[in-house]
């Protein structure tokens, strides 16, 4: 009987495994909306000198603001390139386990930092330590246990996980702004909420297998072919989990003989002395540092003062605006992640969704320069906070999600980890940059510059990835480097052919170009 994805999905066990790891989402996606929230709270900014009063300056209180905003990020990038080799080193059960335990006790820290300054900080860094790892362990993990056909699926719950406690967050803080005194008990009630949903999930994680693969890749076979054969709810000698394992086992065996006695350093310098694999490493540089400097994750750090500087007037109405915004990015990723890739392709997401956030920005731009007010304009104001959903469209089915998905597909196996593993640094980096300077950027450009530049960004990225960017859907991981050989302002006009009617026939397909020329023969492997 032939085993379809459908039935793969049946097994409970399986189902709580994905929702265990997935929930290594929930940190870094609270602390974008919960806890940047909170950072807005009447007790918080009377604890951490937050209020703008003699003696110090709007300059001042915004490097004090961005600093507590931007270094949970700042730690996050350093913990993403940290668990690298813990993954390989300890397994990604024990490496998602310690990075849990490193954010929680952060966490705790800084809930209990109790207005010091100084501790805040530390705090941050070190609980954005295990954040970020997390945002490499929990994917990594999911993909090594998902079947072959639901990968994006179950990879795509992480997501979901990470987005949805956004949202949750602004809600958060809107119930503890109306319905508690302002006190320290308020802020730090808010921002020890995601304690509880990976503290559970920790506690079930001991109930999880080490994924297949890992055990494999250490020599044990006994132990992996155990795991997937309960992943999957069958007998260990059933013939579907037979021949997943020997799939499984020979492709680790191939990848270990490719990888053997290979310096990370090593591979790198062959990224950038192939001229086919610079291309594409730079490529994915040049998404990650478009997408950031575009507003990115900024915009979402201080969409409740946004919303704010929008004609809503009242912290409750700007946290109920912003919690509806977090809605809105969790539906049309959703959307993205299980139907617009497929259907639209990455090149046409990544564009449509620039020039949404292009818009967006113009608009926002002309009504922070003229400052009508709510009172003075409503439509003007209501055009306005439309504008920031635009905006969280655009990103939410661009540039938010593309990386992801093209740094993992464009590169062959034997670069692939370093690869993408340098990208995610990066994009963790210039989030940290974006988060840093977006409140100095209100202050010293007058709100409407800030737009103006992320604008010209938008620009200048459609005008780049427009022309550089080919799409890959439905290309084969073994056929990208076709996609980039010859002329790089070509590559506009690639578009891959049905290869899944060369996997029926046997037939070796093209990448041709829109008029029909044939591009590149696809008949030999990377």
């Amino acid at each position: 009987m032939q085993w379809t994805a459908s039935r793969w999905s049946t097994n409970p066990y399986f189902a709580l495994v994905i929702a265990v790891i997935a929930c290594g989402g929930i940190p870094k996606g609270y602390d974008e909306g919960g806890y940047s929230a909170s950072v807005s709270l009447p007790s918080f900014k009377s604890d951490y000198n937050l209020i703008k009063h003699r003696g110090i300056d709007e300059t001042e209180l915004a490097n004090r603001r961005a600093n507590i905003s931007s270094f949970n990020v700042l730690g996050a990038a350093f913990g993403a390139l940290i668990v690298l080799d813990l993954n390989d080193r300890l397994g990604r059960l024990v490496a998602w386990r310690l990075a849990c335990v490193v954010w929680a006790t952060g966490t705790l820290i800084q809930v209990f930092a109790s207005g010091i300054y100084g501790l805040l900080l530390f705090s941050r860094i070190w609980a954005g330590l295990g954040a970020g790892g997390l945002t490499v362990t929990a994917p990594l993990y999911l993909t090594e246990i998902a079947p072959a056909k639901t990968r994006g699926l179950v990879v795509g719950i992480y997501m979901v996980f990470l987005l949805a406690f956004l949202a949750m967050g602004f809600f958060v803080n809107y119930g503890a702004r109306v319905h508690m005194a302002t006190t320290r008990t308020q802020y730090r009630l808010v921002q020890a909420v995601p304690l509880i949903p990976i503290g559970i999930a920790y506690g079930l994680s001991y109930i999880c297998p080490e994924t297949p693969r890992y055990l494999v890749s250490k020599q044990l076979h006994q132990e992996a072919l155990e795991a997937l054969a309960r992943l999957r709810g069958r007998a260990i000698d059933d013939a579907e989990i037979t021949k997943e394992f020997a799939t499984i086992d020979a492709r680790e065996r191939e990848r270990a003989t490719d990888l053997a006695s290979v310096s990370h350093w090593a591979i790198f310098k062959e990224t950038q002395t192939n001229p086919n694999y610079r291309q594409r490493f730079w490529l994915l540089i040049t998404m990650q540092t478009i997408a950031q400097w575009t507003g990115g994750n900024g915009i979402t750090y201080y969409v409740t003062n946004i919303f704010q500087y929008a004609g809503l007037a009242g912290d409750s109405t700007s946290l109920v605006s912003s919690g509806a915004y977090g809605i809105v990015k969790l539906v049309f990723t959703m959307a993205f992640t299980w139907g617009l890739i497929d259907l639209l392709g990455r090149r046409r997401c990544t564009l449509i969704g620039l020039s949404l956030q292009l818009c967006a920005h113009i608009y926002m731009g002309i009504y922070m320069g003229l400052r009508p007010g709510s009172e003075d304009n409503i439509d003007a104001s209501n055009a306005a906070v439309a504008s920031v959903f635009i905006y969280a469209i655009g990103w939410s089915i661009g540039l938010c999600t593309v990386p992801y998905l093209y740094g993992t597909e464009i590169f062959p196996t034997r670069i692939r980890n370093v690869s993408y593993a340098i990208s995610m640094a990066l994009h963790w980096f210039f989030q940290f940059a974006v988060v840093r300077v977006t409140p100095n950027m209100f202050v010293s450009l007058d709100v409407w510059g800030a737009y103006l530049f992320w604008a010209l960004i938008c620009f200048s990225g459609l005008v780049i990835l427009g022309i550089w960017m080919p799409e890959t859907k439905s290309v084969p991981i073994e056929r990208m480097g076709d996609l980039f050989d010859g002329p790089w302002y070509l590559r506009w006009r690639a578009k891959s052919i049905e290869w899944d009617v060369a996997s029926r026939t046997g037939i070796p397909q093209n990448i041709a170009s829109k008029d029909g020329r044939v591009l590149k023969s696809v008949d030999s492997a990377l």
